[in-house]
């Protein structure tokens, strides 16, 4: 083994057993097609924790129908329901509380306060990186948007050129 003082290198480079990696914050910004997908690839990855959904147009019991039932990817296989408290709309997905919003600008979602620090902009809108800025104005820290820009931001496409990132 390589020594670098009193650690190894593999040391060095790996979590001591005692780290617990936390699950990343993610938000949604559109509950369509796309929207849902996003949401179940996420709610299937350990790694990824779905805090926030943003949808100006769809109402939140459509959102658990919406959710829970689609003719091509099936039934949703976990539990999905909503509830409102003082004002604010979660939906529940698997007992996990997932805060719903109904902004049509993004700067105005309060993805920060969620703990959401990616969101997926996928209502095909927020194509530019100056319209998809204005999510880090709610808090933010990166935006990934799930069609194609519309002007000079890069794509990036896993087996292809990811490693660019």
């Amino acid at each position: 083994s390589r020594l670098v003082g009193p650690y190894s290198v593999e040391a060095c480079v790996s979590f001591p057993p005692n780290i617990v990696k936390m699950p990343v914050g993610m938000g949604i910004n559109g509950f369509g097609r796309i929207g849902r997908l996003v949401f179940r690839a996420a709610s299937a990855n350990p790694d990824v924790q779905v805090k926030a959904i943003n949808d100006p147009f769809m109402d939140l019991k459509y959102m658990v129908y919406q959710l829970k039932y689609d003719s091509v990817h099936k039934q949703f296989a976990g539990t999905v329901a909503c509830k409102e408290v003082d004002g604010k709309e979660f939906l529940i997905v698997n007992g996990s509380d997932i805060a719903v919003f109904h902004e049509k600008d993004p700067a105005s979602i309060k993805w920060g306060e969620t703990g959401a620090a990616y969101v997926c902009e996928s209502t095909g809108i927020f194509t530019t990186q100056e319209k998809a800025s204005l999510h880090l104005g709610g808090g933010a820290k990166k935006v990934i948007i799930s069609a194609p820009p519309k002007d000079d931001v890069p794509m990036y496409v896993v087996g292809v050129n990811h490693t660019d990132y």
